[in-house]
């Protein structure tokens, strides 16, 4: 049953989620949002986030960018260093995927 007031989405909006949807459905980048998210900064240097991972610094680069151009990262530079925090308007979606209810789902073996 659909949530009371729910209306389709438009072909923008599915778009844009989509987008969204997509950025987060990466393990590296879910976890580069969780990482940033759970920082009690609110912001994360870079050079922070790269030791996190066995990845080059051009390839956390690059998922930055993807997260960022999906509206979910706001960033400034600040000398040589680039900081990354969760987007305002992102910041609802952010802390419903990442948080400790955040929802599984277990395919329905009794479908079809």
């Amino acid at each position: 049953m659909a949530p009371a007031g729910h209306q389709p989405l438009t072909a923008e909006e599915a778009q844009s989620r989509a987008r969204t949807l997509k950025a987060l459905s990466d393990p590296v980048r879910l976890r580069i949002a969780s990482l940033i998210a759970s920082d009690p900064r609110g912001k994360v240097c870079v050079c922070d986030i790269t030791p996190q991972f066995s990845l080059s610094q051009p390839t956390i680069s690059h998922h930055l960018k993807v997260l960022k151009e999906a509206g979910l990262l706001s960033c400034e530079r600040t000398g040589t260093w680039v900081y990354y925090w969760i987007a305002p308007g992102a910041e609802p979606l952010v802390s419903a995927l990442l948080g400790p209810s955040a929802p599984t789902v277990t395919p329905d073996t009794n479908c079809c």
